[in-house]
């Protein structure tokens, strides 16, 4: 991804090499963010912050540790803390309707395994859940804390950590089940 003289020349304040190393990163940062944030214009954002903190904690990186986790550790940890500082703004704004809208009775009828998702239209998915619930199943399915650490980031309980997770989990198994419906009505016509 980068090679260490980059990496030095921008520890020492290099802007031509923090600038190399900013278009390097970015496509992953940038993904990390889409994970977490609803607009892009957000996630861009976030990427500019998470780089400042990469930009300034350089001369603190260890070349044992891959640079790519050791970024993505970093950029994961500024959209915990953002979320933190804004968290009482969000509590305030959000107002979510947990009532059940047609749940096909808990039952899935056909295979899901045999529907063709796009990438973009799981993302899609995954950034349609309330926030607490989309952070808790990035945390867990995809960048793999455990409920222990993932309610000693979000400063929750480890049984709501798990409940956010179920919860999303079932979302996303409705939405999976409306999209393959809608699916199965553009394939009759």
């Amino acid at each position: 991804m980068v090679n260490q003289p980059l990496l030095q020349d921008a520890a020492k304040g290099d802007r031509r090499a923090q600038f190399q190393l900013y278009k390097s990163c970015y496509s992953v940062l940038m993904g990390v963010c889409l994970r977490y944030r609803r607009s892009e214009e957000d996630a861009v954002a976030m990427v500019n912050e998470g780089f400042l903190k990469i930009v300034n904690n350089l001369p603190k990186y260890n070349a044992e540790t891959p640079f790519e986790a050791w970024i993505r550790r970093i950029m994961i940890n500024t959209l915990i803390d953002d979320f933190r500082k804004n968290r009482k703004v969000h509590e305030l704004i959000e107002n979510q309707d947990f009532t059940d809208t047609n749940n096909h009775d808990g039952l899935v009828n056909f295979n899901t395994a045999d529907l063709n998702f796009e990438a973009g239209q799981l993302e899609a998915m995954i950034r349609a859940l309330p926030p607490m619930s989309q952070k808790v199943f990035n945390l867990f399915a995809i960048d793999g804390y455990g409920h222990l650490e993932i309610g000693k980031l979000l400063d929750i309980s480890e049984g709501t950590s798990k409940w956010h997770l179920s919860f999303a989990r079932q979302r996303l198994r409705e939405m999976l089940v409306q999209a393959g419906e809608g699916a199965a009505v553009r394939e009759r016509k």
